[in-house]
């Protein structure tokens, strides 16, 4: 019996609710032996309204009841939640069908065409799902994890804020946030900064002109590095010498930081300008790419060219 028959039955007849239901009830048709009228589709509606706030307040008194579990970490808390909604999700939907007295025999005409629709319709969202949940039993990415997408067209680097039923919500540097689908940080390579150690190198590249003194220069990039807030002091900075030419010398400066959610550049500027002080306060000077120094050997060839030229280097300007 459904909760429509169920209502009509307990209201007694020829008052005026059951004046209203009986013209409500009569307004409709029949499909399949089922009969569908207004008042049938009220209450649908309603039943529908009360079962899906009756299992949004479900969910989270669970979730709430499982943020207090203690011996549950992060990841095992937010799997377990998970779990819990899809188990009353499907509790809900069959009971639902239950209380509304629908009989899932009359469907079965439609029944093949409908599942392989759903089939095709819903294989990215349950591919999703599965992906979700793979994600969270592993543990290689957890809400606070610094991560590192690479899709092959672009690189979005931020903090993991939620993992949801069908994409993972990242929030980069500039409060932007991204929704990734949760299958595609299972086909496509991930950089997790933070999986098995928050500590993370930064490289800095540095280059000085080359005449300096590469060991001074050296000391005062190791000192700019030393000298930033962010940096640690153990794994210690260090100072590689890459490449000499006639540019310049280029160097490396490599520093380790335990905050990446805080950002890369910032850090890469304040020892760039903490090396251009020392710099200036030490006489390093910057290759100047504006200046060359050309060296003339003697020859007949150049004796030859300076006298036909009109203007002899050493006559006084004119």
């Amino acid at each position: 019996m459904s909760a429509a028959s169920a209502i009509v039955d307990g209201i007694e007849p020829g008052s005026e609710l059951w004046a209203v239901v009986y013209t409500l009830d009569s307004w409709g048709f029949s499909l399949f032996e089922t009969r569908i009228s207004v008042w049938t589709i009220l209450m649908a509606l309603a039943v529908l309204a009360a079962a899906l706030l009756l299992a949004r307040l479900t969910i989270k008194l669970a979730c709430w009841l499982i943020g207090k579990v203690q011996g549950l970490d992060t990841t095992q808390r937010l799997l377990t939640q998970k779990l819990v909604s899809i188990v009353v999700w499907v509790l809900t939907f069959l009971l639902t069908i239950d209380v509304l007295g629908i009989d899932l025999t009359a469907l079965a005409v439609f029944s093949g065409a409908l599942g392989l629709a759903l089939g095709f319709g819903l294989q990215k969202t349950f591919g999703n799902l599965l992906a979700g949940i793979i994600l969270l039993m592993d543990r290689s990415i957890k809400p606070g994890d610094v991560i590192a997408v690479n899709d092959g067209i672009s690189n979005t680097v931020g903090q993991v804020k939620k993992i949801g039923l069908r994409a993972v919500s990242v929030t980069t540097r500039d409060k932007k946030e991204y929704l990734i689908p949760n299958e595609n940080l299972m086909i496509n390579q991930v950089e997790n900064w933070s999986f098995s150690s928050r500590e993370v190198r930064i490289r800095v590249p540095l280059t000085v002109a080359p005449n300096a003194d590469l060991r001074l220069a050296e000391r005062l990039m190791l000192e700019a590095a030393r000298g930033t807030a962010r940096v640690l002091d153990t794994p210690p900075a260090a100072v590689w010498l890459l490449e000499l030419s006639e540019v310049g010398a280029k160097f490396e400066i490599r520093v380790w930081i335990n905050d990446p959610e805080e950002g890369l550049a910032n850090v890469r500027s304040d020892v760039l300008k903490r090396a251009w002080e020392l710099f200036q306060e030490h006489g390093v000077r910057l290759p100047n790419r504006a200046l060359r120094e050309v060296e003339l050997r003697d020859s007949a060839a150049l004796r030859e060219w300076l006298a036909a030229a009109p203007f002899r280097p050493d006559s006084p300007a004119t």
